[in-house]
């Protein structure tokens, strides 16, 4: 099992199998993507030497991640492969939703459990505003045929103190008759962002004490389930998820690796570089990552820092999917 030396256990992996994005959030790529790095992504052979070294660990989930994963064209066979790898029992994708309407059949065939989506608003007119897109009424479409297909979806937004910080009620609502789980994110500071997140960061905390108030109840974690606090009501079908990085000991309860698509292993989101792998993954030899994880493991530090104002090498969240 990948323990690292605070006693944290590592059933999740989050695989990135691209940085290019198509979307240009305020708070994430307000310029679009631009290539600054070299694109020689992780190949199928390579991901399945990967997902098999970790499952063999005992690592148990795997995200897939971006940028954005649907830009890749072999995306179907990324989740079948991981899908088809023993001990992995569960496989989540991360996504802008902009080919939702139009793919979910194909990933769920190729054994898709579940979907986190962005959405950072319900109003047409700000979603473009954040996103460059308007996409928010097939996306929304997207996630009634994924729900219909019996994935589960979780969708997230980014708490924007400028954008979006009047909508609680509104999601509220879309909660109460859509069996979603919907979270809420702080917005992180990353390199790229820090004047943006000066303006826009907002504390999830006082959202909490509303919901707790207004009578909903705390979800017990399991042990690969995400860093999201979640709460359930019983007047409603979906759920509400709280993702607060910034909330004293969020970093105890770390479950999860993270592997760039060009084959580094970053310990944390805000490490201060990846640690490459590639060469072990290019002899298609899960052994030798094994041995290599676990001596890499070791240097997994305790926090993430982020509360002292510390962003590592992270210039802005598509580099690893969040």
């Amino acid at each position: 099992m990948l323990e690292d030396k605070f006693g944290r256990r590592f059933h999740y992996l989050r695989l990135s199998i691209t940085d290019v994005c198509n979307f240009k959030c305020d708070y994430c790529l307000p310029d679009g993507y631009t290539c600054d790095s070299d694109r020689d992504f992780l190949s199928l052979r390579e991901i399945q030497t990967l997902v098999k070294g970790f499952a063999a660990l005992g690592t148990s989930k795997v995200r897939v991640t971006g940028g954005e994963p649907s830009l890749r064209k072999d995306l179907p066979a990324i989740i079948a492969t991981c899908a088809n790898t023993q001990g992995i029992e569960h496989v989540a994708m991360t996504t802008n939703g902009y080919k939702l309407e139009s793919d979910i059949q194909k990933w769920v065939d190729a054994g898709l459990d579940s979907l986190n989506i962005s959405i950072d608003s319900l109003d047409p007119r700000m979603f473009q505003s954040i996103t460059g897109h308007d996409k928010l009424t097939s996306i929304l479409t997207g996630i009634d045929k994924a729900l219909a297909l019996g994935v589960k979806v979780k969708v997230n937004a980014v708490l924007l103190k400028q954008y979006n910080s009047s909508e609680l009620n509104q999601f509220l609502n879309w909660v109460k008759k859509t069996p979603i789980s919907f979270r809420l994110i702080e917005l992180m500071q990353t390199g790229d962002n820090q004047a943006f997140f000066k303006k826009n960061h907002v504390s999830g905390l006082p959202i909490k004490a509303q919901l707790l108030e207004q009578g909903w109840s705390q979800l017990i974690r399991d042990k690969a389930a995400g860093p999201a606090q979640e709460f359930y009501h019983p007047d409603f079908a979906g759920r509400i998820g709280l993702i607060m990085p910034y909330s004293k000991d969020f970093c105890n309860t770390c479950n999860r690796l993270r592997v760039s698509a060009t084959g580094k292993l970053h310990l944390c989101l805000f490490a201060d570089q990846g640690l490459d792998i590639r060469p072990a993954l290019q002899q298609e030899d899960s052994q030798v990552l094994e041995t290599q994880l676990h001596g890499l493991l070791g240097d997994k530090e305790a926090t993430h820092w982020l509360q002292d104002g510390y962003t590592g090498g992270t210039k802005h969240l598509a580099m690893l999917g969040g």
